[in-house]
């Protein structure tokens, strides 16, 4: 029997239901906190405790008058002690983000990705997180957890890049290189998260929004390559092998132009921003082209929202509006209410904001069916 393990686990879920409480519901008491989570007192006591030090949360100066009239002090979470580190792995640039765990942009940094080269590509992000890690240091905040979003096929549970065909990675084993690589810049230590583009894009929709947040939802990439992110009953939903989501390689016309993956008709060779900017049809055809993607999302998972960013939507202006318009005539066509699409919250940096969002994520959710794996394998990478 793992009694040690196990006394870990219960501690860590126990802590992540305050957290996700306090995130949900700023302000609440200790005595408030131990009625919604039905932990003991002292349990919800010692675990402030431990999270106040830890620099998760904060209190307020001064007890307020509970609903009762009783005084209790309020806590929230602290955002002046802990930041987030998100990178995007794009085919021509990358981004490092860096949030608050409200997800307000704190410091971002954009460059041409020099070398696709996995060691290169690897040596370049850990030299521009160092950068950000040194503003960070001067602001006086600490570095909670590093994620990465790449533009490829992912192993949910090894981390293993599988299919990344506008990088030309195949079967690529990313996560040691990056690890090895921001060692070499003094960062060593740190925990380093890895997931495709799109689902690192759907989490920083669902973690940083208004309110309780949205499920299901999902998040569409429209960049060089085309891909879905889906967060589906407070998970990210990735499929048997972590591939769930590859939808710029569902074909939208048999027979079509051939695909960088070797289909031909991908949603990818019509939506992708290389193909808008030599697509003599414009925006106007590609925008059909995803309206007709959105469709067949909408009435595959009836999320409650689908978001839309990347490249494609940022350059060309009516591209997301006409999708939407084709949408809305299905679904009159239907006689059903048409969902809502709306364009990314953080629109460029999406992706790096969302992959910061996945150090949070995996913390909230101890539960989650690959999250034992990802430490051990961090743990043995470090």
């Amino acid at each position: 029997m793992k009694t040690t393990g196990d006394q870990q686990l219960v501690k860590r879920i126990n802590r992540s239901v305050l957290l996700r409480l306090l995130r949900a519901r700023p302000g609440l008491s200790r005595a408030r906190l131990a009625a919604e989570s039905g932990l003991t007192k002292s349990t919800v006591s010692l675990l402030v405790r431990e999270l106040l030090d830890d620099g998760w949360l904060e209190e307020a100066e001064a007890p307020v008058a509970d609903g009762l009239g009783r005084p209790s002090t309020p806590l929230s979470i602290n955002v002046g002690v802990r930041a987030l580190v998100g990178v995007e792995i794009a085919v021509e640039v990358v981004r490092v983000a860096c949030v608050s765990l409200r997800g307000e942009l704190l410091h971002s940094d954009a460059q041409p990705l020099a070398d696709r080269a996995p060691e290169a590509a690897s040596a370049q992000v850990a030299r521009m997180v160092a950068a950000v890690h040194a503003r960070l240091q001067a602001s006086g905040l600490r570095l909670a957890g590093i994620g990465v979003g790449v533009p490829g096929a992912m192993d949910d549970a090894t981390g293993m890049v599988r299919f990344a065909p506008n990088l030309g990675w195949r079967n690529l084993d990313l996560l040691p290189l990056l690890v090895e690589a921001l060692a070499r810049e003094g960062l060593a230590g740190i925990a380093v998260q890895l997931q495709n583009d799109a689902d690192a894009g759907v989490l920083g929709e669902f973690e940083f929004s208004d309110g309780e947040g949205e499920d299901p939802l999902i998040f569409v990439s429209c960049d060089v390559g085309v891909g879905a992110g889906v967060v589906l009953n407070d998970l990210l939903f990735t499929g048997a092998r972590g591939m769930a989501g590859e939808i710029g390689h569902t074909v939208l016309q048999i027979d079509g132009p051939r695909c960088s993956c070797g289909r031909q008709g991908c949603a990818e060779v019509f939506l992708g921003s290389r193909a808008l900017d030599r697509d003599a049809g414009g925006p106007a055809r590609a925008a059909r082209f995803l309206g007709v993607l959105l469709q067949n999302l909408w009435v595959t998972f009836e999320p409650r929202a689908i978001v839309v960013g990347g490249k494609s939507v940022e350059a060309h202006a009516d591209f997301l509006p006409g999708a939407i318009a084709t949408v809305q005539d299905y679904a009159e066509s239907a006689g059903l209410p048409p969902p809502v699409v709306r364009a990314a919250r953080y629109g460029e940096w999406a992706t790096a904001v969302g992959a910061a969002a996945l150090a949070l994520h995996e913390y909230l959710r101890p539960l989650h069916p690959n999250s034992e794996a990802r430490r051990e394998r961090a743990a043995a990478i470090g």
